[in-house]
């Protein structure tokens, strides 16, 4: 996209706004199919908590995609956006077992993680297809927040209780079709990933009826310009041939799974935000725009950086600014970051904004939550409405005057 086509958005739209580029969400999901292109069978699962919008959901299925969910309400808007049960995923964490029930009962395929539950649905529904997600002890992630392989990790069934969890499936008589685990997010260093492949291959020879191996996702990409990322063709060429051998060993051409989210759909987003005021203290100089970290809050959450650009000075000299929020509380986006030259009312753009962004979005201090907008075929089409002060008290229930007055 063109700096011009995301001002003439803003404009059209108003400011704070997030846009996602469709084609940028093709290129990405093609390239990683075509990286796996020696895989008899491939199959993306999209981590939909990445991005849930509707219009999103059908723009991946179009494109040949099945989901990844990790809540009913997840499994829900899939079915809404057309998906079929069995392109649905559910990959809980912690959740109830009615709530697994409740997925189980729309046809969508379960992915348990802990042993209780395993046990308790394993007893009840001997013959249903079960995923089971291993916890390979292998710590990998650009933040601690979204490292989940590791020893104290609270996700998946621990590979050093496999003795214990195929006591359970041999006990209830488990149908168990699939082995899943997922390391973290933002890997680097795809010999990790290869590595905790090889506790899967492992874990995975000790059930003799699997369709398919889940690898998770968690993919760097650039967040800035020069930026490392995961190298998706030179894992695709390892991890292909060696998932070759291993359905070549086990008899049998299983599916190949993935589950990506921020590879697919991070590139694609720009958030963008007018500047309310341009403040100079004794060290420092403020560019306050007309959000915060209700909007956007993965720099306060997870240290992430997202490139800022001011898109409406593109030419302009280059000064230190540090970007902050309308939040009642410390709000920063960036500190002392050069960025061309600010003045009030000029939109900045934030890269990289079309994962965990809107999705993890909320209305503290009240705030309403922003537009999201589709560019697709050189248009854009709005896929969610701004808030309004309606949205805010939809679901409130004001006390009776009469118990107020008490």
């Amino acid at each position: 996209m063109q700096s011009k086509d995301l001002l003439q958005l803003a404009e059209q739209f108003g400011s704070p706004l997030y846009v996602y580029d469709a084609e940028k969400i093709k290129s990405q999901y093609n390239r990683l199919t075509k990286a796996f292109s020696k895989v008899e069978k491939l199959r993306i699962n999209y981590a939909m908590k990445a991005l849930s919008n509707v219009s999103i959901l059908q723009l991946l299925r179009e494109l040949g995609s099945c989901l990844d969910a990790v809540s009913i309400q997840e499994v829900q808007l899939g079915l809404h956006a057309g998906y079929s049960p069995d392109q649905i995923f559910f990959t809980p964490n912690g959740v109830s077992l009615e709530e697994i029930e409740e997925v189980h009962a729309l046809g969508v395929q379960i992915n348990i993680d802990n042993l209780s539950i395993l046990e308790q649905f394993g007893t009840k529904h001997p013959t249903v297809p079960v995923c089971i997600r291993i916890n390979p002890h292998v710590m990998a992630g650009g933040n601690e927040n979204i490292s989940v392989g590791h020893i104290d990790s609270k996700f998946g069934i621990s590979v050093h209780q496999l003795p214990h969890l195929v006591r359970i499936v041999e006990n209830t008589n488990m149908n168990i079709v699939g082995i899943h685990m997922h390391t973290g997010s933002d890997i680097l260093d795809i010999e990790v990933f290869l590595y905790a492949a090889e506790i899967l291959f492992d874990a995975a020879r000790n059930f003799k009826n699997l369709e398919f191996l889940d690898f998770g996702s968690g993919f760097k990409v650039p967040y800035k310009k020069d930026d490392i990322e995961t190298d998706i063709e030179e894992l695709g060429k390892k991890l292909s041939k060696r998932f070759n051998a291993f359905c070549d060993e086990y008899g049998k051409e299983l599916t190949l799974i993935f589950e990506p989210g921020k590879f697919l759909v991070s590139e694609a987003g720009y958030f963008l935000a007018k500047v309310n005021v341009v403040k100079q203290t004794t060290s420092t100089v403020f560019a306050g725009i007309d959000s915060g970290f209700n909007h956007l809050i993965r720099p306060m959450f997870y240290g992430s950086q997202h490139h800022i650009e001011n898109i409406s000075n593109p030419k302009g000299k280059e000064r230190f600014y540090s970007v902050v929020g309308y939040i009642c509380e410390t709000d920063t986006f960036a500190s002392n970051r050069r960025i061309q030259e600010i003045a009030e009312g000029d939109i900045l753009c934030f890269r990289n904004a079309g994962a965990y962004c809107y999705s993890m979005s909320s209305n503290y201090n009240s705030r309403y939550k922003p537009a999201e907008v589709l560019w697709i075929n050189g248009e854009g089409h709005l896929i969610r409405a701004h808030e309004t002060f309606e949205d805010l008290l939809k679901n409130q229930i004001p006390l009776p005057e009469s118990v107020v007055n008490q």
